[in-house]
């Protein structure tokens, strides 16, 4: 109980500190001040910068792009890294710097406060036109801003009305099932206590009310208040004091206690568990906590939701079919894993043969080693992140003296198209590095940039792609590609 106790004061201590975070908020005449986001109020204008949590649930007006898009990561809404698209009216394109709010009058009919993330039911009323609001203008609070330089907005929801705080719920409690086993077990003496303690106060009140003149040795007007027959009452909540501290043996204390000491073994066994430890890595089994070793044992099934769960979650761009030709020549880690799985099984087999094939074993070793030394030096020479591709056929522009040049070009312009990426660029090498919805997406992008077709800017209507190999020999920039359902 203490430690849940101590759980909630630290999240109403953390959530006192959130909500005195400050926002930039439109004051009146088109000047905009910081304000504390448990002050915002319904129909606040606000605007949020880069990299900045949104303060309430508001409707976007307007961005720092031309077209009124803007990238949101919702982690702490579902858990997802990945960059969701939010898109403003296009009435509402024109308020883009803090003077154009000085006039600024509009009216928002929407659904009652409700905790469906991904649904929004409303209208907005604007120059004596109403609009129709979707869930894709509307920015959830507890996001945050990505890849966009500011955003303007308007409150809708605030405090217990958002839909993050809709979905709020109180956390689960963590004990084991034998400390709340205890907890029942020590209640029950607890009241046992009390009941037993109770009655012999009210047996010890009327008794001294009733017999204490017959028999007491000692004169009833002249004893104390605690044998007073004058004063039953008294004398029964001082006999019950009494009672409780004879009878608190009966509640065992010692027992958690007890039970402390023999968790605090079983993290000791766990830790010194010769199965546990990882011969790989060099690392055995660390309880780093003992509370919950007792529902070890009980564990039957681990549920997961997707494989980036468990994994690392990353992409790697290996090989690639053309035409129906094959390219590239790296291999996975599960294949070598697999490969150094299959030799080591032979190995195991091939221990008694003769000493022929031995000797044709250490010249397959020797091969095997050169081949690692070189890899390791081309890793140590050009390491990207995402793109372990490697096949000359293709690699430096090669792919145009291929028969089937025009098809693999199609098919690096379809890798540095087709997609929901954002582009960011570094200025210290001066190449793009990509934020995408999933790693398969970033994945293409830096394989179409290493082939030649770097994608480097998006609007709502195209793309542009900077293409490194053509016909002529030279760089040359493409723009236009029009993104529709009907190509993407």
């Amino acid at each position: 109980m203490a430690k849940e106790a101590l759980e909630d004061w630290r999240r109403f201590m953390q959530d006192i500190k959130v909500n005195s975070r400050k926002v930039n908020f439109h004051k009146e005449e088109g000047v905009f001040d910081y304000k504390s986001w448990k002050k915002l109020q319904v129909g606040d204008v606000v605007k949020v910068e880069k990299d900045q949590f949104f303060p309430a649930d508001l409707l976007l007006l307007s961005s720092s792009y031309e077209d009124g898009i803007c990238y949101v990561e919702t982690m702490n809404l579902d858990g997802e890294t990945n960059l969701k698209v939010k898109r403003a009216l296009e009435v509402t394109l024109p308020l883009d710097e803090d003077a154009s709010f000085k006039n600024f009058t509009g009216k928002i009919k929407c659904e009652d406060p409700n905790p469906s993330l991904y649904t929004f039911i409303g209208n907005f009323e604007y120059d004596h036109e109403i609009y129709a609001l979707d869930p894709s203008q509307i920015l959830l609070r507890d996001s945050k801003l990505r890849n966009t330089a500011f955003v303007y907005g308007v409150v809708i929801f605030t405090g217990h009305d958002s839909k993050v705080m809709q979905n709020a719920t109180k956390s689960p409690s963590k004990r084991s099932r034998i400390e709340r086993k205890m907890d029942y077990i020590i209640y029950v003496l607890f009241s046992l206590l009390l009941v037993i303690s109770l009655v012999s106060s009210i047996g010890f009140a009327v008794k001294t009310k009733f017999d204490m003149p017959d028999w007491w040795y000692l004169q009833p007007q002249n004893t104390d208040d605690y044998y007073d027959p004058r004063k039953p009452v008294l004398s029964g909540v001082t006999h019950l004091i009494t009672a409780l501290m004879l009878y608190g043996y009966l509640i065992p204390i010692s027992l958690y206690v007890s039970i402390e000491m023999v968790k605090v073994l079983q993290a000791t066994f766990i830790n010194q568990d010769i199965q546990m430890y990882d011969e790989e890595t060099g690392n055995p089994a660390q309880a780093r906590t003992s509370n919950l070793n007792e529902e070890l044992g009980q564990v039957d099934t681990i549920l997961s939701d997707k494989t980036g769960t468990l994994t690392c979650n990353q992409m790697d761009f290996l090989k690639c079919s053309i035409a129906g030709t094959a390219y590239g020549m790296s291999s996975s880690e599960v294949e070598l894993a697999a490969a150094q799985q299959m030799a080591s099984d032979l190995e195991d087999q091939d221990v008694e043969r003769s000493t022929d094939f031995r000797q044709k074993g250490k010249q397959q070793e020797i091969e095997l080693e050169t081949v690692v030394i070189s890899e390791d030096e081309m890793v140590h020479k050009s390491p990207i992140k995402g793109f372990s591709f490697e096949d000359s056929r293709v690699m430096e522009g090669n792919w145009l003296n291929e028969p089937n040049a025009n098809v693999i070009m199609l098919f690096f312009r379809i890798l540095a198209i087709c997609h929901t990426a954002v582009p960011e660029l570094n200025e210290e090498t001066g190449s793009y590095t990509y934020e995408s919805e999933s790693p398969d997406e970033a994945a293409f992008l830096v394989a179409a940039r290493e082939f030649g077709f770097e994608f480097c800017k998006r609007t709502q209507s195209s793309v542009f792609v900077r293409e490194r190999y053509s016909a002529s020999g030279q760089t040359i920039e493409r723009w236009g590609y029009q993104c529709t359902m009907s190509v993407c």
